[in-house]
């Protein structure tokens, strides 16, 4: 899959079948609007591509408020973008089209955001919407305006309804709700595969060997829509996963700052790997099942004793059956 950044660039297809969204954590009911966007892309012989943002147009808006002196947050992030593209090309996708969310974008009128971003910047044939899919400045824009200008303009527009698992429509926001409530099993039935966050191991305070727990240490952009303590299996380093246990969090006992970071150790570290050997891998970290939120304890003692315990549910955990 080409990733591009931006309309200016030499891969970029001239036409495509094109969808249009945040695609926040790639969920069922994305999985199944990419799958009909490929097969009509490849019916008309044309590249399949995706259009996106960043920053997640509710974080623009949200910081834009909190600058003019309002209230704002955004929803926290089920994906980072490296997990984004990651789970856009798994799906087949050939084209992503990565473009920055600022205030020009954010001021286009809907036939300005055809005109421009659409027909001059991606060169659309055929282009897929979900269902409450709006666009341009205020959310003007909507279905019957983008099909009308597909008929005047020369190319189709589609739209696909909801998609539902057991009766309940699939939505970013339902698979926060299921994060954000420790529900590891609802995610995964939501996002069709446990739910994951990827990036580079890097050098961190070595607090976690002190402990007698080395950790993978993992930073992340933005607040992730999952917190607390977890059961981990980690892909990248072995032939096989590592099976662990996961802090992902702002770490209150021991770091003031409130950075999120994701510290992983691993139950059994493979020999070969060396005391060292995991930094600067890409690894994904699956979070199967939560344990408990994040605790403040008393002292480095109490910590020592908090994460041996947490080992000790995560290996009784994959000793159930079925665990493997």
């Amino acid at each position: 899959m080409r990733v591009l950044r931006g309309f200016h660039h030499p891969d970029l297809a001239p036409a495509c079948a094109a969808t249009i969204g945040s695609f926040d954590g790639v969920h069922r009911g994305h999985q199944a609007m990419l799958a009909l966007l490929i097969n009509e892309a490849r019916h008309r012989g044309l590249p399949s591509c995706v259009l996106t943002f960043e920053p997640h147009p509710r974080d623009f808006f949200a910081a834009r408020a909190r600058s003019a002196g309002r209230s704002a947050d955004a929803p926290a992030r089920i994906a980072t973008l490296r997990d984004k593209f990651a789970e856009l090309e798994r799906c087949g996708i050939e084209q992503a089209v990565l473009l920055r969310f600022d205030e020009r974008l954010a001021a286009l009128t809907p036939q300005a955001f055809i005109e421009q971003v659409l027909l001059r910047g991606l060169g659309v044939r055929y282009v897929l919407v979900g269902d409450d899919f709006r666009f341009g400045a205020r959310r003007a824009g909507d279905y019957a305006m983008l099909d009308a200008a597909g008929d005047a303009l020369g190319f189709d527009v589609a739209r696909m309804q909801s998609y539902e698992v057991h009766g309940q429509r699939v939505s970013s926001s339902t698979v926060r709700e299921a994060l954000a409530n420790g529900d590891m099993v609802r995610a995964a039935a939501l996002l069709g595969r446990p739910y994951s966050i990827s990036g580079h191991v890097q050098h961190g305070a070595r607090l976690g060997r002190e402990l007698g727990f080395p950790t993978l240490n993992l930073r992340l952009p933005h607040p992730p829509a999952a917190m607390g303590i977890f059961v981990a299996r980690t892909h990248g380093l072995a032939a096989q996963a590592l099976p662990g246990v996961a802090s992902l969090g702002r770490r209150p006992t021991v770091d003031a700052s409130g950075r999120i970071l994701l510290e992983v150790h691993c139950l059994d570290w493979p020999g070969e790997l060396g005391r060292d050997g995991a930094y600067g891998h890409v690894v994904k970290v699956e979070l199967l099942h939560k344990l408990h939120d994040e605790r403040i304890y008393a002292c480095l003692a109490s910590l020592r004793e908090g994460i041996a315990q947490d080992s000790a549910d995560a290996r009784a955990w994959f000793a159930e059956p079925g665990r493997a």
